[in-house]
């Protein structure tokens, strides 16, 4: 009977298909709930292998297999956490008390009172799982985002202990804020359609911390540290853009005009980036490069997931245009000022990235810009854009207090950097006993 409901809904495009569970009768969008579940499985392919082969392309061979591993124990680690507590803490609203403006409550820790029968009305009428699910893969990559600014050198076990601290205190917050009828979403009305602040400033953020915290590498700037394989990085890329689509698009919960307004947008913003950076760095360098391409493409995903639901597609192509440009002045010129060695330039990308990105989304949301309108309250482009920037300045001052808390336990508790030995040596086989390539 399910079957046949599933089928008739995708046939005749109905929107509200009743289902009987259990013995209560309770709507369920069949749709819905199959696009969220294919969203799903887009974001999983972003982390895995997408950022794998992104970010293991662009290391070293003697460190490939420790960046794989760094992926994939991020990932787990934050999907058991969002379902330990993250997803209660994240989306429930004890309305009241000054604790919500900021953290729910635990009412749904450890999934309790959410089964398979349990419908999420606030949300496109979804079953509650599909929706944990969802946005629990956004968890999962925000924290494989974070390991990239660090890599070749930090402790392993350190690494696990920081991204607990980040997550409880960074991301589920954060989250709350912006998603959850908390502080910045209530009193600024503030935007963020797929994560601008609640993922890429917030990831990037804590990356920067901790490329400070661990120290550059040995040899940086002194020793060529090219990537070993820009062919898996341009794999990676490939995978990070299709997947994208379940990132922004899918936040939209169901498929409908807006979904596709981002899905549209996801295609040429990232577009326009390509070519911005491309352009720039044929001029600037005398030579465009596949690393810049695959740098282009990211950073332009970047800068359009805060807005990508809320901006026309003009809106779009100038958003990519500058966000392009930007970043790689970013990855170079800010790089440089800052004196860190973001060994694969997380905060040049999806630092700076998501910063225009939100600021933008203030501006080009416009209706008069051809944008879908203000959140909240507001009703100008510049009460917007301030609201925008207030979330920019919170999740900055926010996370990067707790990432600094985060690596200062992690140094105490573990130490947060291999010997000088085992860095030379690389961290496959100094860390985890196996090579990536054995030749």
């Amino acid at each position: 009977m399910k079957i046949k409901l599933l089928l008739t809904a995708l046939l005749l495009g109905t929107a509200n298909v009743a289902m009987a569970e259990s013995a209560n009768d309770v709507s369920l969008d069949l749709v819905s709930n199959g696009f969220i579940i294919m969203s799903t499985v887009l974001v999983i392919l972003m982390s895995l292998p997408g950022i794998g082969l992104f970010y293991g392309g662009m290391v070293r061979t003697k460190n490939m297999c420790s960046v794989l591993v760094q992926t994939l124990t991020a990932f787990a680690l934050m999907y058991l956490l969002w379902a330990m507590y993250g997803y209660s803490l994240a989306s429930s609203n004890d309305s009241g008390s000054f604790l919500s403006l900021f953290f729910g409550d635990f009412s749904n820790s450890f999934l309790v009172n959410i089964t398979p029968s349990t419908v999420d009305t606030s949300h496109s009428n979804l079953s509650e799982l599909v929706y944990f699910a969802f946005q629990g893969a956004f968890a999962a990559i925000t924290a494989c985002l974070i390991i990239g600014s660090f890599a070749e050198r930090i402790k392993y076990l350190g690494l696990i202990v920081v991204l607990v601290i980040w997550f409880t205190f960074a991301y589920v917050p954060s989250w709350h804020m912006v998603w959850g009828g908390g502080w910045l979403d209530s009193a600024f009305g503030v935007l963020d359609f797929a994560g601008g602040t609640v993922v890429h400033i917030n990831a990037s953020i804590c990356a920067l911390v901790g490329a400070y915290y661990v120290g550059n590498r040995i040899g940086y700037g002194r020793e060529a540290m090219k990537p070993h394989s820009l062919t898996m990085t341009m794999i990676g890329t490939g995978l990070l853009w299709v997947g994208w689509f379940g990132f922004n698009a899918g936040s939209e919960l169901t498929p409908d005009g807006t979904s596709a307004l981002a899905f549209v947008n996801t295609i040429l913003a990232p577009a326009a980036s390509v070519v911005s950076w491309l352009l720039c760095e044929w001029v600037v360098k005398g030579k465009p490069s596949l690393l810049g391409a695959c740098s282009g493409a990211i950073a332009g995903l970047v800068v359009i997931t805060p807005a990508c639901g809320f901006v026309g597609v003009n809106g779009a192509i100038i958003m990519g245009l500058v966000g392009g440009a930007a970043c790689l002045w970013g990855v170079h010129g800010l790089k440089r000022a800052l004196r860190v060695d973001d060994t694969l330039d997380v905060f040049g990308v999806h630092g700076l990235g998501g910063i225009i990105g939100a600021i933008m989304t203030g501006i080009f949301c416009s209706p008069d810009l051809g944008g879908t309108g203000f959140g909240g309250d507001n009703t100008t482009i510049w009460s917007q854009t301030l609201g925008q920037l207030i979330s920019v300045v919170v999740t900055i001052i926010w996370t990067g207090a707790v990432a600094w808390f985060g690596f200062f336990v992690a140094h105490k508790l573990t130490g947060i950097r291999v010997s000088r030995d085992e860095e030379r040596q690389g961290l496959d086989l100094a860390s985890h006993g196996e090579r990536a390539y054995n030749y």
